[in-house]
């Protein structure tokens, strides 16, 4: 019972608080939003090196924490700070690269396997799930950015919420569809679907000037961009399950009540962010 209350004390709190940012600070291409991603990123990929250590692929929680960071600062600065333009947001995060292979050179490992765990390691924290939430700060550069990054969050926490609802009410019965999350069910998958895609035909519906397709009728395009979004979000709660049941953790870490760690709130938000920005662009513009 304490859990169910903490998991709604979040969601009643976080998610208006997610809308606000994005929609009431747009200030230098949502500045402040961009500014926690950073900060998220940065504390889930110390998490996500937390579980490679387990398995023996070692890099020190600064190293894991700034690599984390690069490519959503790298984001922000091009997005918010006009600096360098698409070619900077790429060169930081291969700056991270650089720093990965050429650490080598100064290690005291001697053998392959221990300069290939770290080389794992590195690249791994670089790119995930930093490179990927990079692309929720992109979309700060996009017409309407705050209907568009608020109709993402909504579609991605309603998602979540919507599965857990839907599992703990009818899930009973058809849990154990997947291996790596075996407490998830049937029912839960429908109900995250059909939220996003609920989400996806409001959002045609609400803010029609600037999710209006030119290549489809709109509402077709809303329903589209809501499933993939979902399938984005669901597959990446489902392989940030899998990481943690191999490391063989329940959570990713204890920072937030509910629902464990950083990484355990980001990782369908990290995996949907590109796909949403790339089927928004294709429908939508």
């Amino acid at each position: 019972m304490k859990k169910l209350i903490q998991r709604l004390l979040v969601f009643i709190i976080g998610l208006p608080s997610a809308i606000f940012i994005v929609a009431g600070l747009p200030q230098k291409h949502h500045l402040t939003a961009n500014i926690i991603v950073i900060v998220l990123s940065s504390l889930g990929a110390g998490e996500f090196a937390g579980m490679l250590r387990k398995e023996g692929y070692r890099i020190s929680p600064g190293e894991s924490v700034i690599l984390g960071c690069l490519a959503p600062l790298g984001a922000t600065l091009t997005v918010s700070f006009g600096v360098g333009g698409d070619l900077f947001f790429a060169a930081v995060p291969v700056l991270g690269i650089f720093w990965v292979l050429i650490r080598r050179a100064f290690a005291g490992e001697k053998t392959l396997m221990e300069n290939s765990k770290y080389l794992t390691a590195g690249l791994s924290v670089l790119l995930y799930p930093g490179l990927l939430l990079s692309w929720l700060v992109m979309m700060g550069l996009l017409p309407g950015a705050d209907r568009i990054m608020a109709v993402f969050l909504l579609m991605v926490i309603v998602n979540d919420s919507a599965a857990w609802a839907a599992g703990m009410l009818f899930g009973k019965g058809n849990r154990g569809i997947i291996p790596a999350s075996p407490n998830k069910s049937a029912a839960g998958f429908i109900g995250g679907f059909a939220a996003s895609v609920l989400v996806g035909a409001g959002a045609v519906i609400y803010f029609s000037p600037v999710f209006n397709s030119p290549a489809l009728p709109s509402p077709w395009a809303g329903l589209i961009l809501g499933f993939f979004t979902a399938t984005a979000a669901s597959l990446g709660d489902l392989a940030e399950s899998a990481m943690k049941r191999g490391a063989g953790i329940k959570d990713s870490g204890s920072s937030i009540p509910g629902r464990g760690g950083v990484l355990d709130s980001i990782d369908s938000i990290a995996l949907a962010a590109p796909v949403y920005y790339f089927c928004y662009r294709l429908l939508f513009m």
